[in-house]
């Protein structure tokens, strides 16, 4: 399985569809809720979301959108990257409730090579992300510095960090 790009491999244009979507659930919502301190009652409060709110419903928080969908474009976009730079832009459209599922897809909008260093470059991405029904939820656009082949072959390869299976020890006889 492919786990991110080098520069060569962006192409301006290419779209990455990204798999497996997601179902978010309550108990999601409200760990994301409760782990980044975010007490708003249109999340955490049914009674307060159902008689107060035009959606008469909980509300997925959106920051947690949009961490799941950069998860998501993780091994299409980012698996290689030496930095995320910037978002750009993050724009809410519509919103995620409990039991809705998430998919994500990422176009390719810019490329450029670094300024100040040969073995790596700038890619400029846009993700969007959309429920099961087409509803396009969230927008995001950021900058991604991204390895060339070159960096990755003098670095030690796709995986230099990983450890090597070692074979188990002979059992000695009794």
């Amino acid at each position: 399985m492919q786990f991110g790009r080098t520069y060569e491999e962006f192409t301006v244009g290419d779209v990455y569809k990204h798999w497996p979507g997601k179902t978010v659930t309550e108990y999601d919502d409200h760990l994301f809720c409760l782990l980044t301190m975010n007490h708003h009652p249109l999340h955490m409060d049914s009674n307060y979301a159902e008689q107060t709110t035009d959606f008469g419903k909980n509300v997925v928080v959106g920051n947690y959108i949009y961490s799941l969908l950069l998860g998501m474009s993780v091994p299409d976009v980012s698996g290689k990257a030496i930095a995320n730079l910037e978002i750009e832009s993050l724009k809410h459209v519509a919103p995620t409730f409990h039991g809705d599922t998430l998919y994500g897809e990422t176009t390719v909008l810019d490329k450029t090579p670094s300024k100040s260093k040969t073995d790596r470059g700038i890619v400029y991405v846009e993700t969007k992300g959309y429920k099961q029904d087409g509803t396009l939820v969230c927008v995001f656009r950021r900058k991604v510095m991204v390895p060339t082949a070159t960096y990755i072959k003098e670095r030690g390869g796709e995986q230099p960090g990983r450890p090597e299976l070692k074979a188990p020890a002979a059992k000695k006889e009794k």
